[in-house]
């Protein structure tokens, strides 16, 4: 349950109502708001007595939190969340471009897409030193060597780096070269992962899964936050469907459905979702429109040779395109970019 406190509240009656609960056994998480204080409650409720608290002083009301997921949830923390990575933010306000190529393939390739994608306005470079396939045959990363190439390219253009973990070595390593770390769809119920990476203290960014319900992907954000890491971003990159004429169905309702649910900051991913360069502009601008963080979009200087995901790939023409066209989206919805 949620205690909202009056307006004006002190601190000194805020300590009485979180002593009580604290004297349960229970946990508490506090959002401060501009006007008001809420108290979340997190733990067995029928272990207090709501109509003590509903008499103690500048208390307004309390309310129930159904939801299996509670510091994910938009109750507990009214204000969106806004995160910050590197020189950057992710959030309301601006619109942050996560760019690069599914797969790190070389210094030279990454380096040079790095400066491409800076230059369109990118502030993110993505880059995969782990790539979890599909095929055990297909191109798997790599690895450590590709994060130290994700370290150069982002201390040479200046961009914030983020990259997927598969594994707790795998986010040891990451943690020494990347600004941000990804938990991808293979592995967002993946939950002893989940709760390493909450306790790396890096921003994750948790990928929906690819059946994945929202309820489901909000209770996985859960597991990270609940380890006491609150800079999660959520990314809809599309679900598995009966339909066969894109790699999956982007869900763009997700966007406004969780905007109403949690503070996290949402994105989209407009190439993993369509799976064609083709469709992912139209999916870009539809995303900003109703109301995503930002995007992350595969880009390649010869999509045709990539060892991963070239199809859904942009070159570098046509992600530069993409930014100008993004613009007045941006504007419509009050965004910087």
């Amino acid at each position: 349950m949620i205690i909202i406190m009056k307006q004006g509240a002190t601190e000194q009656n805020i300590s009485s109502v979180t002593n009580y609960i604290k004297e349960h056994g229970l946990e508490v998480h506090l959002s401060h708001g501009k006007e008001v204080t809420i108290i979340g409650v997190i733990g067995n409720k029928n272990l207090l007595n709501a109509d003590h608290i509903s008499f103690m002083k500048s208390v307004d009301r309390i309310l129930p939190v159904t939801e299996s997921y509670k510091l994910a949830n938009k109750k507990f923390h009214p204000e969106p969340t806004s995160i910050k990575v590197g020189n950057t933010s992710i959030g309301t306000g601006n619109l942050t471009i996560m760019a690069g190529p599914c797969a790190v393939e070389s210094k030279e390739q990454l380096i040079t897409i790095a400066h491409a994608v800076k230059e369109s306005g990118a502030n993110f470079l993505r880059g995969g030193a782990y790539k979890p396939r599909t095929s055990p045959y297909a191109f798997q990363g790599l690895e450590e060597e590709g994060l130290r190439y994700m370290q150069e390219a982002g201390k040479e253009t200046g961009l914030a780096t983020i990259c997927e973990v598969v594994s707790l070595a795998a986010i040891e390593a990451a943690v020494k070269y990347v600004d941000m770390i990804q938990i991808g769809a293979r592995n967002m119920q993946n939950f002893i992962l989940l709760k390493e990476a909450g306790r790396s203290g890096m921003p994750v960014l948790l990928k929906r899964g690819l059946s994945a319900t929202i309820d489901e992907w909000l209770n996985a954000a859960e597991y990270i936050i609940a380890e006491g890491n609150e800079n999660v971003v959520l990314c809809e990159r599309g679900i598995r469907t009966f339909e066969t004429a894109t790699r999956n169905t982007l869900d763009i309702s997700a966007v406004p459905v969780l905007k109403e649910k949690t503070h996290l900051p949402v994105i989209v991913d407009p190439s993993h979702s369509t799976g064609s360069y083709k469709y992912v502009p139209s999916m870009a601008k539809a995303a900003v429109a109703c109301g995503a963080d930002g995007l992350m979009i595969e880009v390649h200087n010869n999509p045709a040779c990539a060892l991963s995901d070239g199809p859904q790939s942009l070159n570098f023409e046509k992600f530069a395109k993409l930014t100008t066209e993004l613009k007045p989206f941006c504007q419509l919805v009050g965004r910087d970019f």
